[in-house]
């Protein structure tokens, strides 16, 4: 038994997504999160930009005693993870591309045409398409940045006209010429815009990494004898900047949970 806390961070309120999946299939597990909204998007930002919000965000977590770091941002999974675990060897670090890598290359065919969706740095890293490949190469591939996704899900636009006409410019060319049948959100955020991409193309399947990385926290907690007992004490919620739509979405996602919520500025160097 591992009374310790998970952490959890993302570059805004997009690893939510993770966190509300983390609920339901480990209830037991008390969880620190950090959301950088003070310095989201990162997928626009230089890659040593995003090392260094990345390991000063892990070091706070790290301060705080957590037994796990999982990376519930595509973009820093994308670029980050290995720096991560290399700075600290002593905790499992768990990113968010390889689980959802392993569900394509498992669930797919060489007849699926698999779309990916994301932030310039996790597309132009090609991460997708290499990790996928490396299980299965014949599987065909096709991976395209959709950068305004984020702002205006931060924004509260994520039901909107605004983000139904944003989600058709990107994608109806991309999809047609592709004949993509397959589609990964390849960020944290878009899950929230899940629902509309679904009702714009009623076709396509949807793969979401949120809910594929919960299965390899289970199996490190299951493989360390790392599980806790019960939930002892709250989760924990901690902003560089406590918007209200962070404060909104943490209450919409932990309604009905066994947790209480404790809401926290934290005092970090946004420059």
């Amino acid at each position: 038994m591992d009374k310790r806390p998970i952490g959890v961070f993302d570059s805004g309120l997009g690893g939510l997504t993770c966190v509300n999946c983390m609920l339901d299939e480990l209830p037991d597990e008390k969880l620190i999160y950090f959301g950088d909204t003070a310095r989201t998007p990162y997928g626009s930002k230089a890659e040593s930009t995003v090392k260094n919000f990345s390991a000063q965000i892990s070091d706070f977590l790290v301060g705080r005693g957590v037994k796990m770091i999982v990376i519930a941002c595509n973009t820093v999974s994308s670029i980050c993870a290995a720096d991560l675990q290399e700075r600290f060897p002593e905790i499992p670090i768990v990113g968010i591309i390889e689980p959802a890598a392993r569900k394509v290359a498992h669930s797919c065919s060489s007849e699926n045409r698999v779309g990916v969706i994301g932030t310039k740095v996790t597309i132009n890293s090609g991460i997708y398409g290499r990790k996928i490949r490396e299980i299965r190469d014949d599987i065909s591939v096709f991976e395209m940045a959709t950068p305004a996704f984020v702002p205006l899900i931060e924004e509260g636009f994520a039901q909107s006209d605004i983000m139904d006409l944003t989600i058709q410019y990107y994608l109806d060319d991309f999809i047609l010429e592709n004949r993509i049948d397959t589609l990964v959100l390849g960020c944290t955020h878009y899950p929230l815009i899940r629902d509309s991409i679904t009702r714009l193309y009623p076709n396509l399947r949807i793969i979401n990494p949120s809910e594929e990385i919960v299965s390899d926290v289970n199996s490190i907690l299951s493989e360390k004898e790392m599980f806790a007992e019960k939930k002892e004490s709250e989760n924990i919620f901690y902003a560089s900047d406590l918007s209200e739509n962070f404060v909104n979405m943490i209450n919409a996602i932990c309604a009905g949970s066994r947790s209480k919520i404790e809401f926290k500025n934290l005092d970090i160097d946004t420059k």
